[in-house]
Formats: structure tokens, sequence, C-alpha cells
């Protein structure tokens, strides 16, 4: 860790509604046989591999807690991030659906709207399935991800203005063209495909569960966009852990700060994001609204974090403090959950509302690697 710098949060609040006894109400909100069905298609998939729970003892320490497990989505398929489970999944399953009722997948398209990572798993699903492709970014999308997903064969949109701005875009063009989206957040009449990209997500909670083999953790800190990965880690994990649910803390930009918003308010915020974040992949202004009900009732905190943490946190997280665990390469977002860790342990106050104190076990969501090889490189250069 950088020795001088100060891991801060901008603003929390504790959850006072949260249900852990209310799993048996989200049953089916993202069902068992849904779930099994992602898993057994995707571990099909040429280069699947679970990605690795690594513990990080020298950040347990700084942060005085018992433990931290960091599952490491940095190799995730050839793409880089968690992202490659969902919207490729969702492509897939629209694309078998079509051919069901078609009997072929003449003039099947799809397109999304993204900050990268999600559309780097749209193209590449739709790349191996011989699919038209076309991505929506917005203004602040590095060209190195552009670039990224042009190489999967997508076609590549630039729009004006932030992520939502590059939605409502995308939305009007598909209509026009009758492209299919795959989005992997949800609205009014569109909630079926973002499911499936979430029933993709939860490849990696059921991973998770057999890597702790048994271990329930006593905290469990999840970055969140429009709050779908935090659902699909709720919606698997919550009937196995059941009454034993970790706290569920969301880690936000305070940049991009909807689920704060929603569940300070109770009621679904949405805001409009003037200044980009370091971490893209967390600008979204509107919480994703299948997953609301379930983030209103099963999250326990949400903290936002500004981004002077996030280059320190991706330098620590390849060069560890202690010899017993590996360099490992994080980027962006994977920074978000750790950040917000460090923040919660220097507050006093903080870590009593949460429960952290020294006999904590915390899981921590390490999202993605290296999605922008030149941004890496250039964190891990500056000191």
């Amino acid at each position: 860790m950088d020795a001088q710098f100060s891991y801060t949060h901008s603003q929390y609040v504790v959850n006072q509604f949260r249900d852990s006894g209310a799993h048996g109400e989200f049953a089916q909100f993202l069902s068992a046989a849904r779930c099994a069905a992602a898993r057994a298609t995707i571990t099909q998939w040429q280069g699947y591999c679970p990605t690795p729970l690594v513990t990080l003892s020298d950040v347990a320490a700084a942060a005085q807690v018992g433990r931290v497990f960091y599952k490491d989505e940095s190799a995730r398929f050839a793409l880089g991030s968690f992202k490659a489970l969902g919207g490729s999944y969702a492509v897939a399953e629209l694309a078998r659906s079509y051919k069901d009722n078609h009997g072929h997948l003449d003039g099947f398209a799809v397109a999304t709207a993204t900050d990268g990572n999600h559309g780097r798993s749209v193209a590449w699903g739709a790349q191996r399935l011989g699919l038209e492709c076309h991505i929506f970014i917005h203004a602040h999308v590095s060209q190195a991800r552009a670039d990224a997903m042009a190489a999967l064969g997508a076609q590549v949109h630039r729009t004006e203005g932030n992520y939502d701005d590059s939605l409502v875009v995308c939305e009007r063009m598909a209509a026009e063209h009758n492209w299919h989206i795959v989005s992997d957040t949800s609205w009014e009449g569109y909630e079926s495909v973002p499911l499936q990209v979430m029933a993709g997500y939860s490849v990696m909670a059921a991973e998770i569960v057999t890597q702790l083999d048994g271990l329930i953790p006593s905290h469990f800190y999840i970055p969140a966009g429009c709050g779908g990965l935090a659902g699909a880690m709720l919606a698997y994990c919550w009937p196995v852990w059941r009454g034993r649910l970790p706290r569920i803390v969301v880690v936000e930009s305070m940049m991009a700060d909807c689920v704060y918003r929603s569940i300070k308010s109770q009621d679904r915020v949405g805001m409009h994001i003037v200044e980009e974040t370091l971490m893209g992949g967390l600008s979204n202004g509107e919480v994703s609204q299948v997953v609301w009900p379930l983030l209103k009732k099963g999250v326990s905190a949400v903290i936002t974090i500004p981004d002077e943490g996030v280059m320190p946190m991706m330098r620590w997280l390849a060069k560890p403090t202690c010899a017993e665990r590996p360099p490992i390469e994080g980027g962006e977002c994977s920074a978000a959950g750790l950040i917000a860790l460090m923040a919660s342990a220097s507050d006093s106050a903080l870590a009593r509302s949460l429960g952290l104190d020294s006999t904590s076990t915390v899981l921590v969501l390490g999202t993605e690697g290296a999605t922008d090889p030149g941004f890496y490189r250039r964190a891990l250069s500056e000191a």
C-alpha cells in the first residue's frame, strides 16, 4: 500500500430495512433451475475455468480483520472481467430462442450500450455465433476499450454524453433496425434479458460457494453500477446461506451513487452523472428496476468512494506487502471493494455499524483485470 495514502469514503448509509430472513420471498427471483442452466452451459464453453479465490493477508492485516478473500476475475475467459459470464450468455439464450421460433438466425442482430466490459462480453457472444453486433459507447469510454470490442467483430458507435445517454441512442437505433438489445440493466417492460445476464453472473457465485467449502463470510463487499452484479450475488447466495447471509456492502463511486440514494430514500432514485469516475464500470445513474426489491431488503449498507484511492489500490494489488500472496492484476473497478473495506476499517463509527472487527471474514469481488491496458500501465507507474 502507498504508505502515506489514506483510503477514505465519501458517504455511507446503513440500511435499516434489511431483512436477512426474506430469502424465501425472493426464492424464484433468479431460480435455482435458471442458475443451474447457465452453469451447465457456460462450463462447457472452451476456455472455461473457475477463477481464483485469493487470500489477501496483507490487506487483512492493514484492515485489522481476520481474513480477506478476493475473487480474482482478471483471467475470466479471454475478456478479463466477470462480465464475460453475463452478456455472452444472454446473447446465446436470445439466439437459441430466436432460432427455436424461426428455424434460423438470418438477420438476427444484437445491440447494447456499455462502458466497456459488458459490451466486450456481448461482442464476444455474438462473435461465437457469427451474429451482427452493434455496441454504443459514450464520449468518455477509452479508445482502447472501443478497439477491443471492434476486434471481436462489433460495429462500435460513439455517442455524446454519458452511459445513460448512450443507452437512449441504443434503444432508438435498435427499434429502427429490429436489433435485439442485450442490456445488463432493466426498465419497465424489459426484464427477461437482464435476468439472463444475471444468471450468467451466478456462475461466479457458485464458484465462490464451492471455493469457500462451507465457510460463510461475515462481510461481502460488492461494487455496483446498475446493481445487477449485487443482485445476482444476493439471488444466488441468499437461498444457500439463508439466515447467515453476510453483511452485503455495496460500493459505488461518489460520482455515480444511485444505489446509495435509493437505499437512503427507500425508493428507486436515479441521478444524472456530471463527472465521470475512473471506475468506468460503476458509472450508472439508475438502479436496474428488476433488482431493486432484492437490494432494498438484502443490502446492509452502501459506501461511496472518491477516485483518489483507485490507482494506489491497483498498485497494492500488483505489489503485495507480504510474501504469502501473489501479485494480482486488478483493474479500476477491482479496487473499489478493497478501498471501501479500508475506509470502513479506518472509520470507527462505520466499522461499528457494520460489525467489522478482528474476527471478521471479508469477501471482496475483484471484478476485472487490465481491461484498459494503457490506463493500467499508467496506474502502476504513478506513485
